[in-house]
């Protein structure tokens, strides 16, 4: 089943459910605040093995690839040029500050706004989340990396994805989009 119409289940779960747990109730808040902790320093301790992972085998196969220009600009599409390591570190860094940014709207929302619910969700959703994704797969679980797992990974498209909607803001890693786009000259740098 889809990642994304499963967190919709979950979500949808998980709100029914919260109306019935006593917030109000300190011992029952600590609980939620303490699994809210707990699957974020999971989620963190899977990042770093991952690191670890990437580190060890240190793949520099070298890796060419079409970057698409950023949604609404007017920049041509951007030829890259990185290692397999590069790549995943790259990846890697984008995880943890999405798992950040999280966190701290997740602060912003119960410490200043006093929401207690999502709580409960945002301790489950982002944990199933890190499981799912092609770094943890291809260096935690051990899967080859073929098929959708194969580099340069495709970007979530949301919701819009989700309803069958393709963006324009595809990777290309064939041999005439990436030479197109190191002549037009916005690319084909190194990244290290």
């Amino acid at each position: 089943m889809n990642p994304q119409i499963t967190n919709l289940i979950i979500i949808l779960v998980m709100m029914q459910a919260s109306k019935k747990i006593p917030f109000e109730d300190p011992n029952v808040l600590m609980g939620v605040r303490g699994l809210y902790i707990l699957s974020n320093v999971i989620i963190a301790g899977v990042y770093f093995y991952t690191k670890m992972q990437i580190d060890k085998k240190k793949d520099l196969t070298v890796l060419k690839y079409v970057e698409p220009a950023p949604m609404g600009s007017t920049e041509e599409p951007k030829a890259v040029t990185t290692t397999v390591h590069a790549y995943d570190l790259s990846q890697l860094r984008g995880l943890f500050k999405a798992q950040l940014m999280g966190v701290g709207m997740m602060a912003v929302m119960h410490l200043y706004f006093k929401y207690t619910n999502p709580l409960l969700i945002q301790s489950i959703i982002p944990l199933k989340g890190a499981f799912e994704g092609n770094l943890v797969k291809v260096h935690v679980l051990g899967k080859p990396a073929t098929g959708d797992l194969k580099r340069p990974w495709k970007q979530n498209a949301g919701m819009m994805g989700m309803m069958g909607g393709q963006g324009s803001g595809e990777v290309k890693t064939d041999k005439k989009s990436i030479e197109q786009a190191e002549r037009a000259g916005r690319g084909g740098v190194k990244e290290e």
